[in-house]
């Protein structure tokens, strides 16, 4: 029996992280400064564990703050999805707080409440119910990113960080322009109050494409794509890991719940957006290939990752959509070990360019297992959580194809297929390139005062750190266990697919 969840007790996931961040900003000593980073996502991680349990039996927890009306207050609103998303990303933000704790970024004034802050927003834009505050969350994201790229980046860094700036500047004044949109044709922009309104209204639909046109783009959707495989790599590979499990991923699960609840199940523009979905599957997988850097690939992998999520939703059924929300998570996880793991190999060896790195394979063979597994899960290759997540959207297409949308149901299955076999290509020419050729004689080691020292002789002793390799390796493990359990871990997946179209039941606990 699962003890009941008090509803007022939700804004304590963003309440813990602010506290923390606020804390952190006053006492500056190390052991304080590790353990609350550490703390604070693992508290989150267990309060969504906690949540998850008990929306077995209450599918949806509301609370409004303050005990104002309900469509005035703060609300917050649990589901299955939403608890899902925060174990999710409070695990992949412990890992980079890991990551970052061992390499020492996390050292520099004003990061550890950084992180804090950007995790009080993630969290805060995953429990709203409200539009506005939706925005407000983002920004809330938002704020400590552009910090945390300055105070970890290099001047080279900086000057490509500034894109990922101006991205965001120019997309968030979309999002509220969007808003106030929305509130000027509805009179609202409570999410439950807005139950069906984008299918009645054509002017309310309008407004809404305005706000998830934002939201596309700060997803890193095709064609305004390409400033994500540019700027997210200018970070440093820690910080990476942390914007692929956070910022997209927010953006994505944000256009599943508006599409969800104001267009009650029915996708405006339904044949450009699957035409854009399927371009982004492909336009990201055949990038791949012509990447120079390790994580610049990784980039482009991620924009084919934002096709295969958005996919669920473009089909729209109830296997979709579980298939979607399957493939977010496992993309979360994926992403996290790879990049990580990619930032032990830079911050060993100095260079993430396919030139400067190679013969890895004799040299790290551990390192490069986890790195042939994570490109494994990628592609959807067995034994990692990749495999379900595209069996999943391949069904899902079948089953499209028997209920009379052939067109839709075929694209869709092709998209997948190709892109998976583009996806192989590009990462197996990654792979050739680190883990073959011959061995390395020169490196860049790491420097105390410059950040990263000259060229020089390898030394046969230099190898990555295992404690470095291990928050890669953890989450590598991860999607091995989610393979292995997916028969356990299916039911809340497809428990999460439920309660997003089950909006009757949103909308009743929201405002009743």
């Amino acid at each position: 029996m699962i003890p009941a969840v008090n509803p007022a007790l939700l804004p304590l996931f963003v309440v813990v992280p602010l506290l923390g961040a606020a804390a952190l900003v006053v006492v500056r000593r190390r052991p304080v400064e590790v353990a609350v980073m550490l703390g604070a996502p693992l508290l989150v991680a267990l309060g969504a564990l906690w949540l998850l349990a008990f929306h077995r039996t209450v599918p949806v927890l509301s609370h409004a703050v303050g005990g104002f009306a309900d469509v005035l207050a703060i609300p917050f609103v649990s589901d299955t999805l939403s608890a899902v998303m925060l174990l999710v990303t409070a695990l992949s933000t412990l890992a980079a707080t890991v990551f970052l704790i061992l390499t020492g970024e996390s050292r520099y004034r004003f990061v550890p409440p950084l992180l804090l802050l950007l995790s009080a927003g993630v969290n805060g834009a995953l429990l709203t119910g409200d539009l506005f505050n939706l925005f407000v969350w983002v920004e809330v994201m938002l704020m400590p990113s552009y910090a945390l790229i300055a105070l970890t980046g290099t001047w080279r860094r900086l000057g490509i960080g500034r894109l990922f700036v101006l991205v965001n500047l120019l997309t968030s004044t979309v999002l509220l322009i969007g808003v106030g949109f929305v509130y000027g044709t509805a009179g609202t922009v409570n999410l439950a109050a807005l139950a069906g309104a984008g299918g009645e209204n054509p002017v309310t639909a309008a407004a809404l494409v305005v706000v998830l046109l934002a939201l596309a783009v700060k997803g890193g959707m095709v064609p305004v794509h390409s400033w994500l495989p540019r700027a997210y790599p200018a970070t440093s590979a820690g910080i990476m890991a942390l914007f692929s499990a956070l910022h997209t991923k927010v953006a994505l699960y944000a256009i599943y719940r508006i599409v969800a609840v104001a267009f009650d199940d029915e996708l405006p523009f339904l044949t450009v957006f699957a035409v854009l979905v399927l371009a982004t599957i492909l336009v990201g997988a055949f990038s791949t290939a012509a990447a120079t850097r390790v994580r610049t690939a990784m980039g482009h992998q991620m924009v084919t990752g934002v096709g295969h999520i958005l996919l669920g939703l473009v089909l729209l059924t109830q296997l979709s959509v579980t298939a979607g929300i399957l493939y977010l998570v496992h993309h979360v996880i994926t992403m996290s070990s790879l990049l990580l793991t990619t930032g032990a190999l830079e911050h060993t060896y100095g260079s993430g360019r396919l030139d400067r790195l190679s013969g890895l394979a004799r040299r790290e063979p551990w390192v490069m297992a986890v790195m042939a597994l994570g490109m494994f899960s990628l592609v959807g290759l067995p034994p990692t959580s990749g495999l379900w997540g595209k069996v999943g959207l391949l069904q899902a297409s079948s089953q499209q194809i028997t209920a009379g949308d052939a067109v839709l149901g075929w694209a869709a299955l092709c998209a997948v297929v190709v892109a998976s076999v583009g996806s192989l290509l590009g990462l197996q020419r990654v792979w050739r390139r680190l883990a073959w050729g011959e061995d390395m004689t020169t490196y860049r080691p790491d420097d105390p005062t410059t950040g990263r020292g000259e060229e020089q002789p390898l030394p046969d002793e230099v190898r990555v750190p295992r404690r470095l390799l291990a928050p890669g390796a953890a989450m590598i493990a991860l999607s091995l266990a989610l393979f292995a359990g997916i028969g356990a871990v299916l039911p809340s997946i497809d428990v999460a697919a439920t309660d997003l179209l089950d909006v009757d039941a949103y909308v009743e606990a929201v405002i009743g």
